[in-house]
């Protein structure tokens, strides 16, 4: 299987949301914010080749979103979804399947674009988009605190058009595919799906998604203010972290501004930290 980073630029969120009850003098550290308390954030997808499959992971934010919304998060960069596709030699028709981990806006964006008229098309459109539907009814009825990250226009439109697929909810890990295995958690949000994916002999890379956003997060108290069950995801990460010393995963990281990937060990007191950090695959 081969396995590309496709960088779609940074965006910029709040530092106390990102880092939820951690002192700013702490994290700021960690992801210095500018004056108005903004940090910048990957958005970070994966492109798998598996077979005669192409499967895309996520799709950053896109660019359709009119100028007071982008306003909101500061889209920065010269990386984009599809000049990164380029770059690797891939074109929008060569994507096989998208696999959506959630559908928060800074995740699914890029699924749909405008044409020349304004219409909504699909990015992707010989593609087969995955989701699920306990996910997807959180989506099309949010709550309150995620109502601002579920824009209907960004996957709705996508339904329309048949092209998406809904996968099962399983109480325990679900094999997708050869290699490639899905598990559901619910910290962040409802059924957000995190992807196991075997490349070789011992070799397994974790999609954390917004599980565990950035190489920060791997400490127990950081823990993003944006999660619906904060204490859950406490246990969401406490699972995976131990599952990834005992099995040298290697933890791919959507959001963090440098590192993309990293393995973990357990220190003499107990405490789960970075082994090694890669900023290429």
């Amino acid at each position: 299987m081969n396995i590309h980073i496709i960088p779609t630029g940074y965006l910029k969120l709040d530092g106390g949301a990102m880092f939820g009850i951690v002192p700013k003098r702490l994290w700021n550290r960690l992801n210095p914010a500018d004056d108005n308390n903004l940090c910048s954030w990957s958005m970070r997808c994966l492109l798998l080749e598996s077979g005669d499959r192409k499967i895309l992971i996520d799709t950053g934010m896109g660019d359709k979103q009119d100028a007071k919304f982008r306003s909101h998060f500061e889209p920065h960069g010269e990386e984009t979804l599809l000049s990164s596709l380029q770059n690797k030699g891939f074109q929008p028709d060569d994507i096989t399947d998208v696999f959506l981990t959630h559908l928060h806006f800074d995740h699914v964006g890029g699924a749909l674009s405008r044409d020349a008229g304004g219409r909504l098309v699909p990015t992707f459109p010989r593609a087969r988009y995955w989701s699920n539907e306990v996910h997807w009814q959180w989506a099309l009825h949010p709550n309150e605190r995620e109502l601002a990250s579920f824009l209907q226009e960004n996957f709705v439109p996508l339904r329309d058009a048949g092209l998406v697929h809904m996968l099962p909810v399983t109480t325990e890990d679900y094999q997708w595919l050869p290699g490639i295995r899905i598990r559901y958690v619910y910290g962040h949000t409802e059924a957000m799906m995190i992807l196991f994916i075997e490349n070789g002999p011992g070799q397994t890379l974790v999609y954390c998604a917004d599980l565990l956003p950035s190489s920060h997060h791997i400490g127990m108290p950081y823990v993003m203010a944006y999660d619906v069950r904060p204490l859950l995801t406490l246990d969401e990460k406490r699972k995976l972290l131990a599952e990834a010393v005992d099995n040298n995963y290697l933890l791919f990281f959507e959001h963090d501004p440098i590192v993309a990937a990293a393995t973990v060990h357990r220190q003499e007191n107990g405490r789960i930290v970075v082994k090694e950090a890669v900023k290429a695959l």
